[in-house]
């Protein structure tokens, strides 16, 4: 769906298109309201905040829409005794799936290990558990994020080299040309188009108007497009 649809859309669900009530609704209004509705929406899905209650790759439409969002990326990581620490995860961070990594010892081959998200409050637990310590031989082990950093541990029983983190990242922010850009706070000078697919685009627009409906109090636009919204997801 190009920019263009977008606006046109949004202005169509608010019953604008041949009005000039509330003609002072700017084009950056119109985009702030269709990024927001996008972080909303991915956020709804991946944590199963929706009708079917399904999160993020519990069913084939779920994976396929939000497919798109998914990246892997390579983290630098540094020895911090108990644990490896890696560099800062990624700006477009939104929400944790995997992390692998590849562990070393002195006498045996380098070998993939599985690595489980737990909760920082239980980390001297799971260190003296004998069945979730990190351990080299089971190839398990667990980690945390704390202060945008992942922690690997190890126990002092391997080291940590190839961390790869997957990912879902933020959804990248539709851009109107020659429209101001809240962020810079200049006017942007080429469109960046949505990049979901026509069908979830379509929600987004419904979404947004919900959102525009809302700032401008009207209460009928509100109601309906918040319904479509729920119906569709």
């Amino acid at each position: 769906m190009t920019n263009s649809e977008i606006q046109i859309k949004i202005k169509e669900r608010l019953n604008k298109l041949a009005s000039f009530d509330y003609d002072n609704l700017e084009c950056w209004q119109i985009q702030e309201a269709f990024n927001k509705a996008q972080l909303e929406w991915t956020r709804r899905h991946i944590l199963g905040y929706t009708q079917k209650k399904e999160s993020a790759e519990q069913s084939i439409t779920t994976i396929d829409d939000l497919q798109v969002l998914l990246k892997q990326t390579t983290l630098s990581d540094f020895d911090r005794g108990l644990y490896s620490e890696t560099e800062t995860i990624p700006d477009d961070y939104l929400h944790f799936i995997r992390v692998s990594i590849v562990g070393k010892t002195d006498c045996c081959p380098d070998r993939i290990l599985t690595v489980y998200l737990a909760e920082e409050s239980n980390v001297d637990d799971l260190l003296t558990d004998s069945f979730k310590s990190p351990n080299f031989e089971w190839a398990e082990t667990f980690c945390t994020i704390v202060g945008k950093k992942i922690r690997v541990y190890t126990n002092k029983k391997f080291s940590v080299s190839a961390v790869k983190l997957v990912y879902y990242r933020k959804p990248t922010p539709v851009a109107f040309v020659n429209c101001i850009n809240l962020t810079t706070g200049n006017s942007n000078t080429k469109d960046i188009p949505c990049e979901f697919n026509d069908d979830v685009a379509e929600i987004l627009v419904d979404q947004a108007a919900a959102i525009l409906a809302g700032d401008i109090e009207s209460i009928t636009q509100y109601q309906r497009e918040q319904q479509n919204v729920q119906l569709n997801s």
